[in-house]
């Protein structure tokens, strides 16, 4: 559930109190929502004592990984979606379960009018002493910080701003002898040479008075091959082992040339020997043709178990054709082979495996993260499922959750105008997925909508639900697939639709790759098809860009309050 704290926050002032209007506000209902997914790489079948590849389907890229004692602990990037950061259990780094949302107060952080791939870029999470630790950065909204907590269901603390650590993916290591140190990507010790020229820095922290200690130093100049000009060494980790430090980093970009690198020292900071045989896990060079392709891998963090194994956390991607994928970055899991002194995730020239054997580890039992499933929302309240966001950070309480419906203000923030409008949705984790509910909504003026979206970011989003055109209440898919189409979107289909008084209208998205269907039913079970077909490549990475996921949700909007 979406913390409770995040509600008291919300209304614990005047200025952040439900609205009181003179008149009440517009209000949409929706009920019975049920997303239900599956993908074609399903004909692989996990056997007894395997698991599936990714681990965590769906827009949850940038997994960093913790273990204390028997438990481990997963946080993902959420950007300028809200709440953020989510926080996963496991006990055998197969079966997750969400257990909170690191960033889930208003007062945390403000992400302002940010676009979506903007704000709460990679986390780092690590336990110490008892002690969780997030490192992240909040890009354009203050720079890199850190939290903390004693359970990592939360609270967590508030940041606390490390001014000194520029740049992105900051993350923190603990030595045998008590000293921490701070790791981040940030601008090369000189001028840039090349587009993408980056360096890995280190600093000493002092976790007591929460402030780095000296001065930096560069532990990796461009990369581990710099002849080749390599591009955006980023989400430095360092791990020790047998008296050896090592320093793992990505390489290449977030996209199909990513790669995960290592390099290691026999002290902290340096100088660190870049292994022979880097990357330690890419999919750049295989065949583009290759059947259920998986791509863009790299982003790991690495992590041994009690049993003494090593295991690593990475993001990929799974495309349905030309690095065209809907479901953005997502979790996968690979066993850790040490060879020479070495940590291979995968050997040069393997495919990231779609079933692959388990850690022999006690599972958990939680809800599907991976594979196909079904998951239908009650909407019993007080309070939303922990998977659920919203654009932004809001600064009122204009949603309720009770008695079997969630409904939503109809507010005159929208969706593609860079504001915090009236919309709480869920990541599409399926190549092939549907999405359904039944909204009660009474359009008073033309411009009034309210029902389903499927959101990659402000500029590129699908609607389809009741509205008010011409004094007429009908049913409508809207498209804005680009800057240059209007901030409300362009009308590609509608029909006039008669409703009673409280009579719901039911509303599905049907998703197959590149492509979506829109259906409506006034009644239960009369589907009706108002657009086959549509471009749904205009929410994949590729085509919208920035580094989110498709988010499928309910979404209300009144053009006068």
């Amino acid at each position: 559930m979406i913390r409770t704290a995040m509600i008291l926050a919300l209304l614990a002032t005047p200025a952040l109190a439900p609205h009181t209007a003179q008149a009440a506000p517009q209000t949409a209902r929706f009920s019975n929502f049920v997303y239900e997914g599956s993908d074609p790489s399903d004909v692989v079948k996990a056997g007894p004592g395997q698991y599936r590849n990714p681990i965590v389907q769906g827009f949850y890229p940038d997994p960093s990984v913790t273990r204390a004692g028997k438990d481990f602990y997963l946080v993902n990037s959420t950007f300028a979606w809200f709440p953020g950061l989510p926080i996963f259990h496991s006990t055998d780094l197969v079966h997750w379960e969400q257990i909170g949302n690191a960033i889930d107060r208003p007062g945390m952080l403000d992400f302002k009018r940010l676009g979506l791939s903007r704000a709460v870029f990679a986390p780092a999470i690590q336990e110490h002493q008892g002690t969780f630790y997030i490192l992240n950065t909040c890009v354009d909204c203050g720079g890199n910080y850190l939290i903390t907590a004693k359970d990592p269901k939360g609270p967590w603390s508030d940041p606390v701003w490390l001014p000194d650590v520029g740049g992105i993916d900051s993350s923190i290591f603990f030595d045998d002898d008590g000293r921490a140190w701070i790791l981040n990507n940030d601008e090369p010790p000189g001028p840039a040479e090349y587009p993408g020229h980056r360096a890995i820095w280190i600093r000493e922290y002092d976790p007591k008075t929460q402030k780095t200690i000296g001065p930096a130093k560069v532990l990796l100049d461009k990369g581990v091959n710099p002849a080749a000009k390599p591009i955006w060494p980023e989400g430095p980790h360092i791990l020790k082992k047998d008296g050896w430090y090592y320093l793992t980093a990505a390489e290449g970009g977030t996209a199909e040339g990513h790669s995960q690198v290592v390099l290691r020292s026999k002290s902290v900071t340096g100088p660190y020997i870049p292994y022979t045989d880097n990357p330690i896990l890419t999919q750049r060079d295989l065949p583009r043709d290759r059947p259920l392709p998986i791509t863009s891998a790299g982003h790991a963090d690495i992590v041994d178990t009690p049993d003494g194994q090593w295991w690593a956390t990475f993001l990929a991607v799974r495309p349905y054709g030309d690095d065209r994928y809907n479901t953005g970055r997502e979790t996968f899991l690979l066993p850790v082979a040490w060879k020479d002194g070495w940590p291979v995730i995968l050997e040069n020239g393997k495919t990231i495996p779609y079933v692959a054997d388990a850690p022999k580890l006690p599972a958990l039992k939680t809800a599907p993260t991976s594979g196909p499933f079904k998951a239908a929302e009650t909407f019993t309240g007080p309070e939303l499922p922990k998977n659920w966001m919203t654009m932004r950070i809001p600064t009122s309480r204009w949603w309720s959750v009770k008695d079997g419906a969630l409904s939503l203000e109809a507010r005159k923030d929208r969706l593609g105008g860079h504001e915090q409008p009236s919309i709480w949705a869920r990541r599409q984790q399926h190549m092939n997925a549907s999405v359904s509910t039944t909204v009660r909504f009474d359009p008073r003026v033309d411009g009034d909508k309210a029902g389903l979206v499927a959101v990659q970011s402000d500029d590129f989003y699908w609607f389809v639900g009741l509205a008010r055109a011409g004094g007429q209440i009908v049913v409508r898919v809207e498209k804005r697939t680009g800057k240059g189409d209007p901030v409300d979107g362009v009308v590609v289909a509608q029909a006039p639709v008669v409703l009673k008084p409280g009579q719901g209208l039911d509303l599905k998205i049907a998703v197959r790759g590149g492509a979506m269907d829109f259906v409506y039913a006034a009644a239960p079970g009369q589907w009706k098809t108002l657009k086959a077909g549509a471009d749904a490549t205009t929410l994949s990475t590729k085509v919208a860009g920035g580094f989110v996921g498709t988010m499928l949700g309910v979404y209300a909007h009144g053009a006068e309050q």
